[in-house]
């Protein structure tokens, strides 16, 4: 039983990190762009987009097309960055441990 014990509170420090990670994420935030920078997007670290940047030489009401198309690729830009350093700082919790996504712990 000792052991079980043990273990339960190794889980809950490891949530305790976790949740610190998550607030920390969430102040974060993460910038990408498209379009040799014409089109910046700024994420939230939890994902909510905070502002959208756009060069004016792209505002051509006859080529919307090509401006919707570069903010889409900002935003998976920011997003693609924004997993890539949530990834890492879960791994600065587990200690390299792959847990899957989503686990809560303690169990």
């Amino acid at each position: 039983m000792k052991n079980l014990a043990s273990l339960m509170k190794q889980a809950s420090q490891m949530q305790a990190k976790m949740e610190a990670m998550q607030s920390t994420l969430e102040g974060m935030s993460i910038e990408g762009a498209a379009g040799a920078g014409m089109v910046s997007v700024v994420l939230s670290g939890k994902g909510d987009m905070r502002s959208i940047r756009i060069d004016p030489k792209l505002a051509d009401p006859s080529d919307m097309e090509m401006l919707q198309d570069l903010i889409v690729a900002a935003c998976a830009d920011a997003r693609k960055k924004l997993d890539a350093t949530a990834a890492e700082e879960m791994q600065k919790v587990t200690g390299g441990l792959n847990l899957p996504p989503g686990l809560k712990l303690p169990f």
